[in-house]
């Protein structure tokens, strides 16, 4: 792990994902290949080991590492796919880039609702509830919760059952989370997205498919409307 870098600039988690996805990336880091102790990995980038725990969650929830029964965290295989260095910025630099993309999701999305609403598993239903769980109490400490957002949107899509569909979704996948960072930036919006989200689970736990359409719709009417954007 000498390649490590001491990280210095704000938001310190996402670049200790940056680094060691780039690790990954680049084959120094391997499926299986078990991944230092929070401690050391706090020395080795001279973080607190609550940035690194956060940047662990963030590459957890991104599917690049796992933890395992008896305790480590190992990297996981995983696709070519999957480690695309993000060009999400960039596209999204305007408001109709922006657009297009928010347009895509009120496509996709409310229909994914509709469907978990039938398919959705207990097992799956107490993974979003659980997400939500982590999403309340990261807001409750006052952070930002984008993995969270992320990977409830990805559980909801996973307990369809639809590989084509996530296949789909994994191509645009930075693009969406790029999309929640610019909406997250007013300090009001994780609490709205929370209730998105809790208004949508509340749905599909009833099994009413056109309430979870529904919800999920307003959802992310209510993301479009107030979507900042960078200057074209």
């Amino acid at each position: 792990m000498a390649t490590l870098e001491p990280v210095r600039r704000s938001r310190i988690y996402e670049h200790i994902v940056e680094q060691i996805q780039r690790l990954i990336q680049e084959g120094q880091l391997a499926p299986g290949d078990q991944l230092p102790p929070e401690r050391t990995l706090a020395e080795l980038f001279q973080v607190s080991r609550a940035s690194v725990r956060e940047a662990l969650r963030a590459l957890e929830l991104r599917g690049l590492i796992e933890g395992r029964q008896g305790g480590g965290t190992f990297v996981k295989a995983i696709s070519g796919e999957d480690l695309v260095p993000s060009l999400a910025a960039a596209l999204l630099a305007g408001r109709a880039e922006m657009d297009q993309l928010m347009e895509v999701r009120m496509i996709i999305e409310p229909h994914v609702a509709e469907l978990a609403a039938v398919r959705a598993s207990p097992q799956a239903i107490a993974r979003l509830e659980e997400l939500l769980e982590r999403q309340a109490q990261r807001i409750e400490r006052g952070e930002i919760p984008i993995e969270e957002d992320t990977a409830f949107h990805n559980a909801l899509a996973v307990s369809i059952g639809n590989d084509v569909l996530l296949r789909l979704l994994n191509l645009i996948v930075d693009l969406l989370e790029e999309s929640r960072a610019r909406w997250f930036q007013s300090p009001d919006r994780p609490r709205k997205s929370l209730v998105g989200h809790r208004n949508v689970l509340a749905a599909i736990k009833r099994r009413d498919q056109a309430a979870a359409y529904q919800a999920m719709l307003e959802h992310l009417r209510e993301v479009r409307e107030t979507l900042p954007v960078n200057p074209a």
